[in-house]
Formats: C-alpha cells, structure tokens, sequence
C-alpha cells in the first residue's frame, strides 16, 4: 500500500524528513566542538534565544542534557530509520513509533512544565514557548494513540486468528 494513501503515515513522513534538519541545527548544536560550529547555526541559536527567550538553550537546567544526548542517540538514528520504514511500510513502525511518541510526551511535557513555572517570565514570553513546544506535543500524543491502537489491533488479528502466532 502506497504512503500517499495511508494519510496518517504521510504526515509522519513529513514530520521525519523536517525533524532531521531541526535535530541537527537547533536541538544537538549544543554539543559541536565551538571551533568547528558553522556561522549560521551560532546565528540559528541567537534568533532561537531572542525570539522565543528560551531559557533551555543559555541556562540549561542539569537534566535537559540528558535530553540533548536522548536526541543524538535515540532521536537520529530513529527518525532515519523512520523515514524508509514508514515508505516501505514496515510492520514494526507502530512498535518503533510508540516508543518514540512516549519519549517525546515525557521530555516534550517536563520541558512545558518547566518554562510555565518560570516566574520571572510574562504570560506573552510563556506563549512564544509553547509555540514551540506544543506542535511537538500534541504531534507526539497523536502519533502514540495511533501506535497503540495499531499495536491492539495486531494483537487482536493474532487472537482471533490463532494459525497467525507462532
């Protein structure tokens, strides 16, 4: 079955393909050598500080590395992987993708509770972030309800079918 007619995987797809770039230029730029770091990704990060204020990105509190190196090691691999498993409709993208979807809820949601808790910032500054935050979250949420109910139907089809188990 072709990607163009499984509209929800279309939209995953696309997610991957954009989720890549945004990896490498905005989420794991904290973690190149300063002497091999291109201009444009310094000037990626200071339109990203002044436009949004986000405080993750200059004062980091000890825990948002973690996330940072859940990305490199997690995030990239996975998304790659992603991108040719949604095309050639790989049986184990719903598994994969709960997972990811799970991750992303849990680190996406700390980080907007976090930022609102932040008192020193207004409700306008607070608003900027979840422009950012949110789309991520609520993608995520989707993508883990969909993976779930994909995953309980498999296991349903293998129920009611048993020459399907092993």
């Amino acid at each position: 079955m072709s990607i163009l007619s499984r509209k929800r995987d279309l939209l995953y797809l696309a997610f991957f393909i954009i989720h890549i770039p945004v990896l490498f230029c905005v989420d794991l730029a904290s973690l190149y050598p300063e002497s091999i770091k291109p201009a444009f990704l310094v000037k990626l990060h200071e339109y990203q500080v002044t436009t949004y204020a986000d405080r993750f990105f200059t004062e980091p509190p000890a825990w948002f590395g973690v996330y940072i190196w859940m990305e490199a090691l997690y995030h990239v691999p996975l998304s790659f992987w992603a991108i040719g498993a949604l095309l050639r409709n790989d049986p184990k993208v719903p598994l994969h993708l709960l997972v990811y979807a799970v991750q992303t809820v849990i680190t996406t949601t700390t980080c907007i509770a976090d930022f609102l808790s932040w008192s020193d910032y207004e409700h306008q500054q607070k608003l900027e972030l979840m422009k950012l935050y949110v789309p991520y979250l609520a993608l995520s949420v989707f993508m883990g309800v969909d993976m779930f109910g994909r995953l309980g139907q498999s296991i349903d089809r293998r129920r009611l079918d048993p020459s399907k188990t092993q």
